[in-house]
Parts: structure tokens; sequence; C-alpha cells
């Protein structure tokens, strides 16, 4: 959900946002509040993909992406990878190895104790991933 993110008066300004436009472009924008709905939004979306910014059109894709992106958030929500899972893949898209891994979190022993999850993440672990190969604290954070 948006507001997990970026709080509340994001989501009061946006809702403000779509309820001025609106009125000014006598749009048909409604929430969407079933499955039927969201079928519908899309199908809109897809229609208006390729609208220029600035136009009314332009405008109506911006609102209805905010709607359609909302209604995601609430119904389909993405779960955070496990932390493990999450340092494999950043290993496998960076073509890091085994070794690289030690060279962040210490040792050797300690990096395979990790990928086999006979050891937890410590703090400082955690920092170091993060610093240097990006991965979101959130994600490494959660119990395995």
């Amino acid at each position: 959900m948006i507001t997990k993110w970026c709080g509340s008066d994001l989501l009061e300004h946006t809702q403000s946002m779509i309820k001025l436009t609106l009125i000014k472009f006598d749009m048909n924008i409604k929430p969407i509040k079933s499955e039927n709905d969201y079928t519908e939004a899309l199908k809109r979306l897809e229609i208006l993909f390729d609208a220029k910014r600035g136009t009314e059109e332009g405008d109506e894709l911006e609102i209805l992406s905010i709607l359609i992106d909302q209604y995601e958030n609430e119904n389909y929500p993405i779960e955070l990878p496990d932390p493990v899972e999450a340092i494999k893949f950043r290993m496998e898209q960076s073509g890091y190895k085994q070794s690289d891994l030690a060279n962040v979190i210490g040792l050797k022993s300690r990096a395979s104790e990790i990928l086999s999850r006979k050891r937890k993440l410590s703090l400082e672990m955690i920092r170091m991933l993060h610093g240097k190969w990006n991965i979101p604290t959130d994600v490494l954070i959660q119990n395995y």
C-alpha cells in the first residue's frame, strides 16, 4: 500500500489531485473497488497507454495508473524475499561467488554457514551487505 512507504500525507494529496483533475477534465474515473472495476481499469489503461503528457488523456492515464497501483498494493501485496535468497539473487545477478560474500562479511566459513542457513546474519553483516551490495536492510533483517 502506498501509505506503507510514503505516509498518509502523500495518499491524501494524491486523492485531492485526482478529485480536482476529475472536476477540471470531466473524466469518468472512479475508485477501483472490485475485480471487475480492476479489469475495466486495465482495459482503459491499455487504450491510454501512449497518451502524451499534459493532455487530457495523459492526465487520465496518470490518475488511472495511481488507482491501479493502489488497488494492486492492497489486493496483491508482494512479500519481501527471504534474506538468504536475496543474497543468493544478488550474487547471481552480479556474478559474485561465495568468496566475494566472504570478503563482505568476514570469513569464508561464515559465508558458507549463512548460505546454508546454519548461521543467522548479524547486525554488522546486515550493515555490510547493505552498504557494499545495496541489499535493502528491511529484506536482510527478516527472520528465516
